[in-house]
C-alpha cells in the first residue's frame, strides 16, 4: 500500500465539462479543475451529474460513482486549465447518466481520494494489464512510467472490436479480444503470461473486472512476480464512512478500498473478491 497520496481539498466541487468523445462503446469526459491538486496515478475520484441525477417523480435517487483517472494534463495558453480525463461505459441508470452529459454541463466531483500505483524497485520493468475500463488508471500511469524513464509494456483485454476500440488511450498496446475481432484471440492474461515467459524480472500493475485480477493475481502469484492490483467495490462516500468497500486480507483482517486502496499489492489477498 502506498504511504503518500494527494490529499482531495474537503467537500465535492462542482466543475464543467470540457470536452466529450466516444471511443467505440466508450466516452472520455474531459473536465476542467482548477480547484483540485493534481491527482497520483491509481487514485479516484466520486462523480455525480449536477442536474438530472435522480430525485425526480421517475427516477430513483443516484449515489455518486466512483472512476479512476484516466489522464491528467493542463491546456490553454501556458497551460493554465487543468484537465482530468475519465473513462466512462453505459452500464445503467447511474453511467448513462453521465455518458449523457455535454461540455459546459456540470459535474460533482470528490477527489483525488485513495492510494495510487508505486513505481517498480530492483530494476523491474512494469507490465501494465488491464481489461475493460479498467484501462483508465494504466493511462495515466503509463505517462508517468514514461516521465520516469520506466520501461513497459502495455496489455488490454477487451469483449469485442467496439471495446477494443479504448486501446487508443493508451500509447503501443498489445490488445486481445474475446471474439478475435482485434488482436489476439484469447484473454488478456495469456498475453501477460507470455510477457513473464520471456522475462519475469517486471512488476504488473493490473485493473479491470475481478475474474480477471484474480488471473493475474495467481499468475503472479505463481512465477513470485510483485503485482498491484486496482480493485474495484461498491462505494458510497469514498472517505471511509460507509464501509461498504471492505475487502478481507490474506492475514484474516480488511481493508477499505477507498482509503487503503484502491491499489493493493496482490500478496496481502488470498483471491480477489468478486463484487
Amino acid at each position: 500500500m502506498s504511504s503518500h497520496r494527494t490529499q482531495a481539498p474537503f467537500g465535492r466541487r462542482l466543475v464543467p465539462v470540457a470536452d466529450r468523445r466516444e471511443l467505440g462503446a466508450y466516452v472520455v469526459l474531459s473536465v476542467t479543475d482548477t480547484a483540485g491538486p493534481p491527482p497520483d496515478p491509481g487514485q479516484f475520484y466520486m462523480l455525480a451529474a449536477a442536474d438530472r441525477w435522480g430525485g425526480g417523480v421517475d427516477e430513483r435517487p443516484f449515489l455518486p460513482r466512483a472512476f479512476s483517472v484516466l489522464r491528467a494534463r493542463r491546456r490553454g495558453a501556458g497551460g493554465r486549465d487543468p484537465l482530468l480525463e475519465f473513462m466512462l461505459e453505459d452500464v445503467g441508470p447511474g453511467t448513462r447518466r453521465l455518458c449523457e452529459l455535454r461540455p459546459g454541463e456540470g459535474l460533482w466531483v470528490t477527489g483525488p481520494l485513495g492510494a495510487g500505483f508505486r513505481a517498480p524497485e530492483g530494476g523491474r520493468r512494469a507490465i501494465l494489464c488491464g481489461g475493460g475500463v479498467g484501462a483508465a488508471p494504466l493511462g495515466i500511469w503509463q505517462d508517468a512510467l514514461t516521465g520516469l524513464d520506466v520501461p513497459h509494456v502495455a496489455l488490454l483485454g477487451f469483449r469485442d472490436g467496439a471495446h477494443a476500440a479504448g486501446a487508443a488511450l493508451l500509447r503501443d498496446v498489445l490488445v486481445a479480444t474475446d471474439d478475435g475481432s482485434t488482436g489476439h484471440h484469447g484473454l488478456v492474461t495469456e498475453l501477460l503470461a507470455a510477457e513473464l515467459d520471456a522475462d519475469d524480472h517486471a512488476a504488473v500493475y493490473s485493473c479491470g473486472p475481478p475474474a480477471m485480477l484474480e488471473a493475474v493475481r495467481a499468475l503472479c502469484a505463481e512465477r513470485d512476480v510483485p503485482a498491484q492490483l486496482a480493485l474495484e467495490s461498491g462505494m458510497a462516500c469514498g472517505f471511509r464512512a460507509c464501509y461498504g468497500c471492505v475487502v478481507p486480507l490474506r492475514d484474516g483482517h480488511y481493508l477499505r478500498l477507498c482509503v487503503d486502496g484502491p491499489v493493493l499489492d496482490a500478496d496481502l489477498l488470498e483471491e480477489v473478491p468478486a463484487h
